[in-house]
């Protein structure tokens, strides 16, 4: 088992584009700052605590990924654990005579920091011939503990420093595979991610105690040399069985890279489809997928200029974030506002001519198509009693009922659905709604025919 290659490195690039915005989902939320309520309950996906909290907190203590595969002779098997490691950042203040003193606020020209608790990113790398697993592999790794000074001057000016510790974290990965019946040479992958760290605070002393011995956003990138893997959600037909029978816990696995392409795959916290990808308009990661890019950055910058001093204090994430609002241009601003994802050719269509046309459709004809209710033909020229259905209307037509009505036309929409077109007896307005071809709409069972003129 070695380090990735840089050729693993390449294809799994794209794959860590979306990997990144389910490692810091939530990680700082808008309005970007520490104080703020929503950012005081953080790590809310794919967080692995260590068994002896499991129990009690809520949170799980491993991810099971189970999905199948399809390699080649030779072919090697790419495996990349990252998750987050909580670092609790601490913010001392420079006292006149030497020495330090831990404050909840220090004020800096630029920023104001505050104690934070930072995520650093990690990773657990293999590389191992596809026939290992087969046989079980048990990979256990070891974070340790530790701890970094940073010494913040102004103006040469001794102001404080920031104390950063890390608690030590201990985990393992296991991977087994096996042969799945059949004419195919196809195998199911198990790939299981487990915190062992050993008790060091009682499970009483709380989440904020376990977050610091947890792997955070904990997820898994999967690579083949040569070989594919399998959509689970879309397995080719011969597959499906095998595929229902995968158990994933904690977390489901997606096809990662460009669409067409099989040799990675993202189990991620967060469900996704197959072939993810960032949208082509976003200007940056702004770790808040809850909310839209551009009410987002229209809203971060309007924060005062105390309230982006803090932001920037709090982590350089947040930061970077008030600086991608405040430099935004007009122009990338603008292609925030809306983008058409897709659109599908329709044969023949006429440039400035809507996508249908019910004049044009042979089978379509609004003033002379008829329906029946209770037996009897309704059409354009019926006379009808309006019986609005209560579940699937709203106040103005429920003050039509009772009325009667003239069936201006039938129309059928495009899911196959009914609807008469009706001008309301009695109405000052009929004649001009009627030259405007506005109408009220009711279903068929929404209508009572009357008899005679």
């Amino acid at each position: 088992m070695t380090a990735l290659t840089e050729e693993f490195d390449s294809r799994f690039a794209q794959a860590r584009q979306i990997a990144d915005a389910v490692l810091f989902e939530g990680y700082v939320l808008y309005p970007y700052r520490a104080s703020a309520a929503k950012n005081r309950l953080r790590w809310q996906f794919g967080v692995l605590v260590p068994p002896c909290w499991g129990e009690d907190s809520g949170e799980h203590s491993h991810q099971r990924t189970e999905c199948l595969m399809e390699p080649r002779p030779g072919d090697r098997l790419a495996v990349e654990l990252r998750f987050l490691r909580a670092q609790r950042r601490t913010v001392e203040r420079a006292l006149p005579g030497g020495g330090f003193e831990p404050v909840e606020e220090l004020e800096l020209a630029d920023r104001v920091m505050v104690p934070w608790d930072e995520g650093v990113e990690e990773r657990i790398e293999l590389l191992l011939p596809v026939t290992e697993p087969a046989e079980g592999v048990v990979h256990p790794f070891h974070l340790l503990a530790g701890e970094d000074i940073e010494i913040l001057h102004e103006e040469d000016v001794l102001i404080g420093r920031l104390v950063r510790r890390r608690e030590s974290v201990e985990g393992v990965l296991r991977l087994t595979a096996c042969a799945v019946p059949g004419p195919y040479a196809a195998q199911r992958l198990t790939v299981v991610v487990e915190n062992t760290t050993v008790r060091t605070a009682a499970p009483a002393a709380g989440r904020e105690a376990a977050l610091q011995h947890s792997l955070v956003s904990a997820h898994l990138l999967l690579g083949l040399d040569r070989g594919s893997f399998l959509s689970v959600t879309d397995p080719p037909e011969w597959a499906r069985e095998a595929v229902a029978q995968c158990r994933n816990e904690h977390t489901w696995p997606v096809l990662a890279g460009p669409p067409g392409r099989c040799r990675v795959l993202l189990s991620s916290p967060i469900i996704l489809e197959d072939h993810p990808s960032i949208a082509p308009e976003s200007p940056g990661a702004l770790y808040d997928a809850t909310e839209i890019d551009e009410i987002l950055a229209l809203r971060t910058a309007a924060l005062t200029d105390r309230e982006k001093r803090e932001a920037r204090g709090t982590d350089e994430r947040a930061g970077a974030v008030i600086d991608l609002a405040d430099s935004m241009p007009p122009e990338v601003l603008e292609r925030l506002h809306g983008a058409v994802r897709g659109l599908r050719e329709i044969t023949g269509n006429v440039p400035g001519r809507p996508w249908w046309d019910p004049g044009d459709d042979p089978e379509a004809d609004p003033e002379h198509d008829r329906v029946v209710v209770n037996g009897r033909q309704v059409g354009a020229g019926s006379r009808v009693v309006l019986r609005p259905g209560r579940r699937r209307t709203d106040a103005q037509d429920l003050f039509l009922d009772g009325r009667t009505a003239l069936v201006e036309a039938v129309l059928h929409d495009v899911d196959g659905s009914v609807h008469l077109a009706v001008t309301v007896e009695d109405d000052p307005g009929a004649d001009l709604w009627r030259a405007q071809g506005r109408f009220r709409y009711f279903q068929p069972d929404e209508i009572a025919l009357l008899e005679g003129p």
